[in-house]
């Protein structure tokens, strides 16, 4: 409770925690609280404005904007957070192992990472699902090989740093098994900057997710994706604003509020950003 109130008087704290709080509450609850099936056709009602029947207008073919926009969280949330919790068990992993190896083996591994991160992060996600073709499933794993890097970069520098602690050697000095060092003292001294820079990469993936969506290449229609909607939106620009329109805001608020969460958590958590308030 102490960690919210001080994170929440944090530069766009409280903004976040509303943002990112409201869009996990719509991605659990969508069948609930969506007025119409987010792939329900009436073709009669199609490109509709909004009204009192359709909050947020409809789209080309007569469905719901709303529904489709509140399925969308879902899908957006529901991969980013997978990419990023196969990211971050894969590159802490990979991070203490090149931090703890010989020097080959730590070579080796940071070699990987330079070549992974050599690529801007939406060129090499983009490239790997042209050639291994789009669907969900390809997404998650092949955007979670682009983020792997960017914990094992963290993980590696971290363990590094107090892997000859005084507190480590003693427990060598009492015969204390690897993994117990690794367990027990490294990962809760990595464990903090590892979540601060997830939140940041959330909107990231998110990002990437929708532009992927956007091109064809990632979720694929009739499911309900930001970036599909965006696309529809734009091939109807001339006829209907709304959809565009409100999947754009959608995407904007999630992004903001997933980096701003961050920012905040980064202040809160690292102490020498800690300001007297």
């Amino acid at each position: 409770m102490t960690a919210l109130i001080e994170l929440s008087r944090r530069p766009g704290g409280t903004f976040a925690l509303v943002a990112v709080t409201l869009l996990c509450l719509v991605a659990i609850a969508a069948p609930l609280i969506a007025p119409y099936g987010p792939s329900a056709i009436a073709p009669t009602s199609r490109l509709m404005s909004p009204s009192f029947q359709h909050w947020l207008g409809t789209d080309q073919l007569g469905r719901d904007i709303l529904s489709r926009l509140i399925f969308g969280a879902r899908v957006a949330l529901g991969i980013s957070l997978t990419v990023i919790s196969i990211s971050l068990t894969t590159g802490v992993l990979l991070g203490i192992v090149s931090a703890l190896s010989p020097r080959a083996v730590d070579l080796a591994i940071v070699g990987i990472f330079d070549i992974v991160t050599s690529f801007p992060s939406i060129i090499l996600a983009l490239a790997l699902v042209a050639v291994f073709g789009p669907g969900l499933g390809n997404v998650v794993l092949l955007v979670s090989i682009v983020f792997v890097p960017h914990f094992g970069r963290v993980a590696r520098a971290q363990t590094i740093t107090i892997r000859n602690s005084p507190f480590i050697e003693a427990e060598k000095v009492l015969g204390a098994e690897t993994w117990r060092v690794i367990l027990h003292h490294v990962t809760p001294n990595i464990i903090g900057p590892i979540f601060v820079l997830a939140c940041m990469d959330i909107p990231v993936v998110i990002t990437i997710e929708a532009g992927l969506s956007f091109l064809g290449l990632g979720v694929r229609p009739p499911l309900a994706s930001w970036g599909n909607l965006l696309n529809d939106g734009y091939t109807y620009l001339d006829q209907s604003p709304w959809l565009a329109t409100f999947s754009g805001l959608s995407l904007i608020l999630a992004t903001l509020g997933f980096a701003l969460l961050g920012e905040a958590l980064r202040d809160t958590l690292d102490p020498k950003l800690r300001k007297t308030l």
